[in-house]
């Protein structure tokens, strides 16, 4: 019996939306489950804002991070305040598609259109501009940070471990996103490295850039 036969088929994802890495992950795990619908996903915001908070960014980032990096988090918290937290998937998606493959500007016009994309009314846009929901992006962003360490970015994702208890990992870090039998060998690779009990990580550097597809 295999492991994704033997393992409770439920997947947390905590995601930013400006981070290209964690859209590649995204994508890979949409790419599961399509090929597995018994597989359950719960997707969760976190903040590249919050995680750089008081760290020495080069200028070039901090506005992009620290100030517009605030608008999309704000937006997905404010709709599934109002629509339920399983519009989170569809309108991460929608906002990925407009930043990273539209390269569109990151600002109202992008998230009206997002939000249009999902049949959302686009006065939640609104919610970019105001702290009415800074601390509901804190709160979703230290339910994950805190599972797997402040030392690491977007995204996480927990799955079962061996004991049935949820364990999270960082990443996994992939380009481009894989697909068919490759995308299934992956997932099946995390639940079992996820149910070696003490396994933290695997890692090796990076020689190439995400590649959107």
């Amino acid at each position: 019996m295999s492991v994704h036969e033997t393992r409770d088929q439920v997947a947390d994802f905590w995601f930013d939306p400006l981070c290209p890495w964690a859209w590649m992950t995204s994508r890979w795990v949409h790419e599961v489950k399509r090929q597995r619908p018994e597989i359950t996903v719960n997707w969760h915001v976190m903040s590249l804002a919050v995680l750089n908070e008081g760290k020495d960014l080069p200028e070039e980032y901090r506005e992009a991070v620290l100030v517009r990096g605030w608008y999309p988090v704000r937006v997905l918290i404010a709709a599934a305040k109002k629509h339920g937290d399983e519009i989170l998937g569809d309108l991460y998606t929608a906002m990925g598609t407009r930043i990273h493959l539209k390269k569109e500007e990151l600002g109202r016009e992008m998230l009206e259109g997002a939000l249009s994309d999902v049949g959302l009314p686009t006065e939640l846009a609104d919610a970019a501009f105001t702290d009415a929901h800074d601390e509901a992006v804190r709160a979703s962003h230290a339910e994950g940070i805190g599972l797997v360490g402040q030392d690491v970015g977007t995204p996480v994702i927990a799955v079962a471990g061996a004991d049935g208890e949820r364990v999270a990992f960082f990443g996994p870090v992939v380009t481009p996103a894989p697909k068919g039998e490759e995308a299934l060998r992956l997932w099946d690779g995390t639940l079992l490295v996820a149910g070696i009990p003490g396994f933290y990580e695997i890692k090796r550097t990076r020689t190439q850039g995400p590649i959107f597809d």
